[in-house]
């Protein structure tokens, strides 16, 4: 490409992904149908061997989604439910989950819990 279509393309958004046009109230709502009670309305797993949704990338929910829904990934509850979700759907869940913001803070330790670890 010659670089002044490249910068062009950039300067336009074209290179900067796809803009997605899920509707986060939609995907609330279907979250609310389908996903919570696994992954719970708000994304944090409620069940054990669950994946936390919060804060995940929406191109990459959409992708598991999608391999879910077509059987490229099989998982027995996913596979079932992915089924029920048309496109729309899972750009909406994509974008609910994806938009709930999460922080990440590093557990505060006293020293003794690593010295213990060292011990081990």
């Amino acid at each position: 490409m010659a670089p002044f279509l490249v910068l062009s393309l950039i300067a336009t958004g074209f290179l900067n992904g796809p803009a997605l046009a899920g509707d986060p109230a939609a995907g609330r709502e279907t979250a609310r149908r389908v996903c919570q009670t696994c992954h719970g309305i708000d994304g944090a797993a409620i069940m054990p061997m669950v994946a936390n949704l919060t804060g995940q990338q929406e191109l990459y929910l959409i992708a598991q989604l999608k391999a879910f829904k077509s059987g490229k990934r099989r998982h027995e509850q996913m596979s079932i439910i992915a089924g029920m979700l048309s496109g729309e759907d899972i750009e909406n869940v994509a974008v609910r989950y994806s938009g709930i913001k999460i922080t990440i803070a590093e557990p505060e330790y006293s020293g003794l819990e690593f010295a213990f670890a060292i011990a081990l």
